[in-house]
């Protein structure tokens, strides 16, 4: 179900949520990463929600090797609705 969620997705607009949310959002991750799937826009909304999950993302996960720098342009964060969906549907 998760796969085809993805497979088809044009962009991900992420929003704050639980457990759910963070596993549909590291298996877009994931499979636009390995390149499972084409790339698309993945977007979190809300700054001061999402922040401390790409600080330790960054700090720690990408810190001790455990992902490539390169891998935090994979999604973007923004506090501006006019902004997320400019990037989740440009060309």
């Amino acid at each position: 179900r998760k796969t085809m969620f993805v497979k088809y997705a044009q962009g991900f607009l992420v929003l704050p949520g639980g457990f759910g949310t963070l596993d549909e959002l590291f298996e877009a991750l994931t499979l636009v990463q390995t390149k499972k799937v084409t790339r698309f826009p993945i977007v979190l909304v809300g700054s001061s929600y999402w922040g401390g999950l790409v600080d330790w993302l960054r700090d720690t996960v990408v810190a001790e090797g455990k992902a490539a720098p390169v891998d935090s342009d994979l999604f973007h964060v923004t506090d501006d609705p006019e902004e997320a969906i400019d990037l989740v549907t440009k060309p």
